[in-house]
């Protein structure tokens, strides 16, 4: 059954709660990823500056062990410096790899005067010139000066995941002056190279497992948010359906009040002439069997009189329901007095009976005498739906808190489109009856506290399910 538009109306709350909360969660993930972002370039210009002060240490410690371990004990031994040499190239090799061994040093060139390479851990550039760029330049005016160095495609970079970072650092190799702060004079260029790739790469995985971490966050937060949400709209779609029902119940009641007093009213004023008409039949028919036994015009209006009383029966039954007087009683018994009752007819006319009974059923608190009525109706129902005879299934049980009776016949069924008309009231599909029946065992059933319901067999016939409460106060 389709929610109302007071339904929807009632949700709508819920549902900007919802829209909200997810663009929320979306709006503090990005936010995530950006503080994410920026506290990782935060970290990488953090990691180039410490690695700057790492390389202007490792050049000033350098530049003294050059100083003291090679320039001026080569200077006393051979007079001038010359790295073309073997033997003074090792001592340099050795001093130089001796001090940064334990440091994280990819390469180191030093330069003479001349702009030309003397020393470098890679002895294939030794002798060339002019490589050093402007950061030779900067140095020999005494300038310490570093530059980043990546290689990558464009979205590497971007990411801050390129295949390699390098520091170059281009620092003045100096004379040192004892027992003085001042440098002395530029002999060469120093230039080392730092690999950074490492501690790019670490920083980079430390970025997605934050982002990582607060997307698992955000999912989790989503789905608990998504479950309360959809928790809350159940229950609003549930109350709404609830007073929608409600509401429902109770224009049905004011219609049925007011259809109780109209027909209190139309019963007693068609009553009494009815009555009069009725025993003038029976009188007139009783004449007519002594002057003319072959007219059957008394009996005809005896019949119909009885049959428009039976309506006005009806009628009143529907719109102005008893309230039940509940005593404990057995579904079964009451089932087989109705059956009892229609035991001839149903003989004559070749239905057959299946009764299935589950052992030790309970009693129930209910009226028998308006139970009777209500059972009769679905039974003769189910004798009309097989004009010609047939099987009508009588089953009783327990389900959970309620004693369940279903009642089946192998008619032609009633037609899908119409299973929601066949509670309304003067709705019918035969050619006779008032279309009350089924209202005044629905009004019955609703009265003990109990539900109806019923649906179509396979491949044909009607089901007829009657749950009625195991206990009910009085």
């Amino acid at each position: 059954m389709p929610i109302p538009q007071i339904a929807e109306e009632k949700i709508k709350p819920f549902r900007l709660v919802k829209y909200f909360t997810f663009t929320s969660l979306i709006v503090i993930f990005l936010g995530t990823v950006v503080l994410s972002v920026l506290n990782t370039h935060w970290a990488r210009t953090l990691q180039l500056k410490k690695s700057e002060d790492y390389a202007l240490v490792l050049v000033e410690n350098l530049n003294h062990q050059i100083f003291t371990q090679f320039l001026i004990p080569v200077l006393i031994r051979y007079g001038k410096i010359q790295l073309r040499e073997e033997e003074q190239f090792n001592r340099m090799d050795k001093v130089v790899r001796s001090t940064l061994h334990s440091f994280k040093v990819e390469q180191v060139n030093i330069y003479d005067m001349g702009h030309t390479i003397s020393y470098s851990f890679n002895k294939s550039i030794i002798g060339q010139k002019d490589m050093g760029g402007t950061g030779y330049q900067n140095a020999i005016d005494g300038q310490i000066t570093s530059r980043l160095l990546q290689r990558g495609n464009f979205w590497e970079i971007l990411l801050g995941i390129p295949k390699e970072s390098k520091i170059v650092t281009f620092a003045p190799l100096r004379v040192e002056r004892p027992m003085s702060t001042l440098s002395g004079p530029v002999l060469g260029v120093v230039e080392i190279v730092q690999d950074l790739s490492d501690e790019y790469h670490a920083i980079f995985r430390f970025q997605i497992l934050v982002v990582l971490t607060y997307a698992i966050v955000m999912v989790v937060l989503f789905l608990v948010l998504l479950f309360v949400v959809k928790r809350g709209e159940s229950i609003s779609e549930k109350r709404a359906q609830e007073r929608l029902e409600l509401k429902e119940q109770l224009s049905r009641a004011e219609r049925l009040s007011a259809l109780g007093e109209m027909a209190a009213g139309i019963s007693h004023e068609i009553r009494n002439p009815l009555g009069i008409i009725r025993s003038s039949a029976e009188l007139l028919r009783k004449k007519m069997a002594v002057l003319d036994p072959g007219n059957t015009i008394p009996s005809v209006i005896v019949e119909e009189t009885n049959r428009l009383n039976e309506i006005i029966t009806g009628f009143i039954s529907y719109a102005k329901p008893k309230k039940p007087s509940l005593l404990p009683c057995r579904v079964e018994d009451i089932i087989e007095k109705n059956l009892k009752f229609l035991e001839t007819e149903m003989r004559e006319q070749g239905y057959q009976v299946r009764r299935h009974y589950e052992n030790h059923l309970p009693e129930i608190m209910a009226d028998s005498a308006m139970m009777y009525q209500a059972f009769l109706n679905i039974l003769i129902n189910a004798m009309q739906a097989m004009p010609r005879g047939g099987n009508i299934l009588v089953d009783v049980g327990v389900d959970e808190a309620f004693v369940k009776i279903i009642f089946e016949d192998e008619g032609e069924g009633i037609k899908e489109s119409l299973l929601g008309k066949i509670w309304e009231p003067f709705f019918t599909t035969k050619d006779t009856g008032s279309g009350l029946g089924l209202g005044i065992v629905k009004n019955i059933v609703e009265a003990h506290g109990g539900k109806i319901q019923i649906e179509l067999r396979d491949p044909k016939g009607t089901r007829v399910s009657v749950s009625l409460p195991l206990t009910r106060e009085v």
